[in-house]
């Protein structure tokens, strides 16, 4: 299988705490990964160092056959695909979704006097159709709702054709609605023989588009588990992870849900 992506004894340290410790991982094309684990397990952590946006302290990553570290950033990050919440801050509230998606050609978070050819504004409605936000492609970022600027942002990812694609909490503080369109589009995407390879953080079962094939599991900045979804995504599993008695269930649609056992 071809490597995407790899880390290789993986640590990272900030102020003599460990954020990271011995993180061994790999992702082979065709993969769609979920990164999930209790709060302060050092999923974020681990998926911007994915996105080139951090280096680790110790250790090796390797991405697209680019080493961390000894290549040019820009170079990882015009072939990786990024989308988080704290991006949206980045955002100029009176910028257009239609600008906000296009934009990314650029690496840019705001438009200045940049030309695009047709191809360029027939991919950005492609893809803001596919997110369900093609018909708000003329109002200010500021104006949208938390789901419709998730939507736009994973649009925008998704513009520089990426090989991988990032995303952190993408469903994060949206409602019942927003979750559904965002997770409709994700599972499209994933059916897509020709998508990129996607990782996605996520604290809630619930958010797991259908579609996404293996999970990663952190707790306290280690792998707990790592593997094909149905592996990991277990009762007893999920259970030790977050020392509650869990049950797992898993739809014939390809959704998961979790809860207590009574």
């Amino acid at each position: 299988m071809t490597l995407v992506a790899r880390c290789d004894n993986v640590e990272l340290w900030r102020n003599r705490t460990s954020i990271l410790h011995n993180v061994n991982w790999r992702i082979h094309l065709g993969q769609h990964w979920v990164v999930l684990g209790p709060n302060g397990a050092g999923k974020t952590t681990l998926v911007d160092m994915l996105a080139g946006r951090i280096y680790p302290s110790r250790g090796r990553v390797e991405i697209l056959d680019e080493v961390l570290g000894k290549t040019e950033i820009a170079e990882i990050r015009q072939r990786v695909g990024y989308a988080s919440p704290a991006l949206a801050g980045q955002i100029p509230p009176q910028e257009t979704v239609e600008k906000t998606v296009l934009s990314a050609i650029w690496g840019m978070t705001a438009s200045w006097r940049e030309s695009y050819e047709t191809v360029d504004v027939q991919r950005a409605q492609a893809l803001m159709s596919m997110f369900e936000v093609a018909d708000l492609k003329d109002r200010d970022f500021a104006t949208l709702s938390q789901g419709e600027k998730q939507r736009v942002l994973v649009a925008r990812a998704l513009m520089i054709d990426p090989e991988m694609l990032i995303l952190d909490e993408p469903a994060a503080a949206l409602d019942l609605g927003g979750r559904e369109l965002l997770l409709s589009g994700l599972a499209e995407l994933a059916r897509d023989p020709k998508s990129p390879v996607m990782v996605m953080v996520t604290h809630h079962l619930e958010e797991i588009p259908p579609g996404f094939t293996h999970a990663l599991a952190l707790k306290e900045g280690r792998v707990f588990a790592s593997g094909p979804l149905e592996n990991v995504l277990t009762s007893s599993t999920m259970s030790a992870m977050y020392g509650l008695e869990l049950e797992i269930t898993h739809t014939e649609q390809g959704r998961y849900t979790a809860r207590m056992k009574s």
